[in-house]
C-alpha cells in the first residue's frame, strides 16, 4: 500500500512524524473508527493519543511550546488520519485553523495567553463563520457585536460549529459597524472574537447556548453544534488582533489553510477507499477466478489510483505554496475541489468493487461511502472553490487587448 501518495523532498524529521502517525492510525484508529462511528461516540482515547504524540501543538511555533512544523507536515498528518477516520481529521482541523489565525493575527498578548495551552491540547479550538440563513454567502452575516463600554455585546445564532460542545475557545465572526460608517463593504465591517467557554452543552457561559450535536448522516463521532449568542459580553481585549474590521480577511486565511486540511482529509479518504477495493478485488472471486483479474476491474482500481496520485500532488503543492509565504488561493481551491470530487469517485468506485456487500454496515466501505460526502461542501462547495478559481485564473490571464 505504500507506493501511492508518496512526497518527495521531506526532512528526516518529517519522515519521522509521518511515520509515527502512520502507525498511530494503523494501530488506535483503523481497529476501531467503524465502531465508534455507527454509535456515534466521541474519539475520547484516539483524541488523548494524539495529544500525547503532541499533534495539537504541530503547526504551533517552538517558542510557544509547539513543534513548528509546516503546513505540509500537517496535511500529511491530516491524509494519514483521515485514512483511518475522517471524523478524527476534523476534530484537529478546526483547532489548527483557530491557532494559525492566533500565530498569523493575533497580539503578543493573545499569543502568549492561548498557543501555549493549544499546544498541549489543554485548550481545544473551534471557529465559526456560518449562520443558519447563510452558508457560502459570508457577506450576509447577521450576528452583530455592539460596543459597550470596555466591552462587547455579541447577538445571534452560528452553525455548523465542529467541535462546538468539546472546545474551549472558538474564534467566532460577527459584524461590529462601531467605527465603520454605513455604507462600508460588507467585509470590511466583520470582526473575529475569540471566545472563552466552558465544554459541553448547553449554557456555556452567560449568553452563550450550543443547544447539542446536530445528527449528522455521515461525519460522526465529531460534536457539529450551533452556537446561540443572547446579550455574550466580551472583552474588548479578545478581538483578534486587537482591530476591529478586519475579521473577513482574517477568516478567509485561515480558510485556505482548511481548504488544504480538506484536500488532504480527501486524499485520505480515497487512499483507504483504494486499499479496500484493491485487497476486496483479491479476495473475492467471480466465474472462477478473482474479480481483480477481470478487465473490467483492473480498469477501476486503474482509475482510482490515478486519481488518488493526482489529488495528493495537488494538495502537496498548495501547502508548500502557502509555507512559502506566497498566496495560495488558487492553489487551494484548485486541490479542494479535485481532492473533494475525486474522493467521492474512489470511494463509490470501492463500494462498487464490494458489490452488495458494500451495502452491509459490516464493511468499511460503507462508512466511507457515508463520509465522503461531506467534504463536497466543507470549507466552501464546490461550486464556491470554482469561482475562486475562475476569478483568480482571469487575474492572471487578464487580456491586454
Amino acid at each position: 500500500m505504500a507506493r501511492l501518495a508518496q512526497t518527495a523532498g521531506l526532512t528526516d524529521v518529517q519522515r519521522e512524524i509521518l511515520s509515527t502517525v502512520r502507525d498511530f492510525v494503523d494501530k488506535e484508529i483503523i481497529p476501531v473508527a467503524t465502531e465508534l462511528e455507527h454509535r456515534d461516540e466521541y474519539p475520547q482515547a484516539i483524541v488523548d493519543g494524539l495529544k500525547e504524540l503532541g499533534l495539537f501543538g504541530l503547526m504551533i511555533p517552538e517558542e510557544y511550546g509547539g513543534l513548528g512544523e509546516s503546513l505540509l507536515t500537517y496535511a500529511l498528518c491530516v491524509e494519514e488520519i483521515a485514512r483511518g477516520w475522517m471524523s478524527v481529521s476534523g476534530i484537529i482541523n478546526t483547532h489548527f485553523i483557530v491557532a494559525y489565525m492566533l500565530k498569523q493575527h493575533g497580539t503578543e498578548e493573545q499569543k502568549s495567553s492561548y498557543l501555549p495551552k493549544m499546544a498541549l491540547g489543554d485548550i481545544r479550538g473551534a471557529f465559526s463563520m456560518s449562520e443558519p440563513a447563510l452558508g457560502s454567502d459570508v457577506s450576509a452575516i447577521t450576528s452583530k457585536a455592539v460596543k459597550d463600554g470596555e466591552e462587547y455585546v455579541l447577538n445571534g445564532q452560528k452553525m455548523w460549529l465542529t467541535n462546538g460542545g468539546t472546545s474551549s475557545l472558538v474564534a467566532v465572526l460577527v459584524r461590529s459597524d462601531e467605527g465603520h460608517p454605513e455604507g462600508t463593504a460588507p467585509h470590511k465591517s466583520m470582526t473575529t472574537f475569540l471566545v472563552e467557554k466552558e465544554p459541553g452543552f448547553g449554557e456555556v457561559r452567560p449568553g452563550l447556548t450550543i443547544p447539542g450535536k446536530i445528527d449528522k448522516m455521515g461525519y460522526k463521532g465529531v460534536d457539529t453544534t450551533e452556537l446561540i449568542m443572547d446579550g455574550l459580553r466580551i472583552p474588548a481585549d479578545r478581538v483578534l488582533g486587537g482591530v476591529t474590521g478586519r475579521g473577513f480577511y482574517q477568516m478567509m486565511d485561515g480558510v485556505e489553510v482548511g481548504r488544504v486540511n480538506v484536500a488532504a482529509r480527501g486524499c485520505g479518504v480515497a487512499q483507504r477507499a483504494f486499499e479496500l477495493g484493491v485487497q476486496y478485488a483479491q479476495q473475492r472471486h467471480t466465474f472462477g477466478k478473482p474479480i481483480a483479474q477481470h478487465q473490467a476491474i483492473q480498469f477501476k482500481l486503474a482509475e482510482m489510483a490515478t486519481k488518488v496520485e493526482a489529488a495528493h500532488a495537488m494538495m502537496v503543492n498548495a501547502a508548500r505554496k502557502k509555507d512559502s509565504g506566497e498566496r495560495n488561493d488558487l492553489e487551494a481551491g484548485m486541490a479542494k475541489y479535485l481532492a473533494s470530487e475525486y474522493c467521492k469517485e474512489v470511494v463509490e468506485d470501492a463500494f462498487r468493487i464490494h458489490g452488495g456487500y458494500g451495502f452491509s454496515k459490516e464493511y468499511e466501505i460503507e462508512r466511507l461511502y457515508r463520509e465522503a460526502p461531506m467534504l463536497l461542501i466543507g470549507e466552501g462547495t464546490a461550486e464556491i472553490q470554482k469561482m475562486i478559481i475562475g476569478r483568480r485564473l482571469l487575474e492572471e490571464y487578464r487580456f491586454q487587448g
